[in-house]
């Protein structure tokens, strides 16, 4: 059935510069899991960023695995997101209501 919905894919990085050569995949999931790895990162408030074709790429890779070169490109504008989700996010309590 053509419009069947694919079950959601999550797949969550992480990166320690000090210790990886590249991020690697510290989780991954379809369906209710991936729906657990949305929810506990919203919970941490780790921001979210949806693509579903990275997303499913990203999960052919196995857990601790680093992500291949040919992809070093979408994830760096993944990160730079990150990145300034954080900084929006650092300046929120600081802002004050008028």
């Amino acid at each position: 059935m053509a419009d069947a919905k694919q079950p959601k894919t999550a797949v969550a990085l992480g990166y320690d510069p000090n210790k990886d050569n590249a991020p690697t995949v510290i989780a991954s999931g379809r369906g209710a899991l991936a729906e657990r790895i949305i929810e506990k990162a919203k919970e941490a408030d780790i921001p979210v960023h949806e693509d579903d074709k990275l997303a499913g790429t990203l999960a052919r890779l196995d857990i601790g695995e680093a992500i291949p070169p040919e992809l070093y490109e979408v994830v760096a504008e993944i990160l730079v997101f990150v990145d300034a989700m954080d900084k929006i996010m650092a300046k929120k309590p600081a802002q004050k209501l008028m």
